[in-house]
């Protein structure tokens, strides 16, 4: 496949940098709208209407909106926001949401190894019915929007220009678990970089991140609202034995991940 743009080693630090501040600037923004909105008036949801302001003026200029015109070509081309047929886009879902019930079988066996402190999350229980509602729904939007552009779009573009594919979506998903670090307990950045891995190979296999979008967002969706608000619930099986919920755990983690690469067989062939 050729490629319209050549990428320097530097070209790779610059896009990996460019990844994590995206990540940073979408989720800072929305943590400090949603903090202002629930102290100072949550009965009128406003923070997820900003905030999708915001995100649709990132997503324009990263598209390739806006000044300077003589990257707008090279803007277009990072963010890889590619059609897809409508066959690819459809396995593309079906292999990311059997991984995601995988990663939600390998996050309960983590925590039930590993002792950590919960996902630290507003607690909704105070608050209106809508601003919860909307608010779980932009949150399960900003990251999706934000990382898939970051990382498997201008990161693991510049990546592929310069290795083999195995490699960009490999580096990708370290930078990728490394930057969850500052936001979550440390031992579950070998989740986040099992989920870089599949949404890389998605953008990879389809040239688009619009399959790994609607995933993320799917993820995100389910852990926001079965996983992270139970995380402080699983015992250890060092202090009370394995139980049922442990076993079923990492059988739904075994038997998911194998259903997830047929899946993603299925789909490079389609690829192809």
């Amino acid at each position: 496949m050729s490629r319209p743009f050549s990428f320097g080693p530097l070209a790779v630090l610059w896009s990996g940098l460019l990844a994590l501040c995206i990540t940073v600037f979408a989720g800072a923004i929305w943590a400090s709208l949603l903090i202002v909105n629930l102290n100072t008036g949550p009965s009128i949801p406003w923070s997820p209407l900003a905030m999708a302001v915001v995100l649709w003026l990132m997503w324009r200029y990263l598209g390739g909106k806006g000044w300077p015109q003589t990257t707008v070509s090279l803007r277009r081309h990072l963010l890889r926001a590619n059609p897809v047929s409508a066959r690819v886009f459809l396995w593309s879902l079906v292999a990311g949401v059997l991984s995601i019930v995988a990663l939600v079988g390998y996050w309960v066996v983590l925590y039930q190894l590993v002792p950590m402190a919960g996902t630290i999350l507003p607690d909704y229980s105070k608050y209106p019915l809508l601003i919860v509602v909307l608010s779980v729904l932009m949150g399960s939007l900003v990251s999706p929007f934000a990382e898939e552009s970051g990382f498997r779009g201008y990161f693991q573009v510049v990546l592929e220009s310069r290795c083999r594919a195995p490699v960009a979506i490999l580096v990708s998903s370290v930078v990728f678990a490394l930057a969850h670090v500052l936001t979550h307990p440390w031992p579950t950045a070998s989740v986040f970089f099992l989920a870089g891995l599949i949404f890389g190979t998605i953008a990879f296999l389809t040239n688009s991140i619009w399959p790994g979008i609607v995933v993320h967002m799917i993820g995100d969706a389910t852990f926001f609202i079965f996983v992270w608000p139970h995380d402080t619930a699983h015992q250890l099986i060092w202090q009370s034995g394995p139980d049922t919920h442990f076993w079923m755990s990492l059988a739904q983690a075994l038997v998911f991940t194998v259903l997830a690469i047929v899946a993603f067989r299925r789909l490079a062939r389609l690829s192809r």
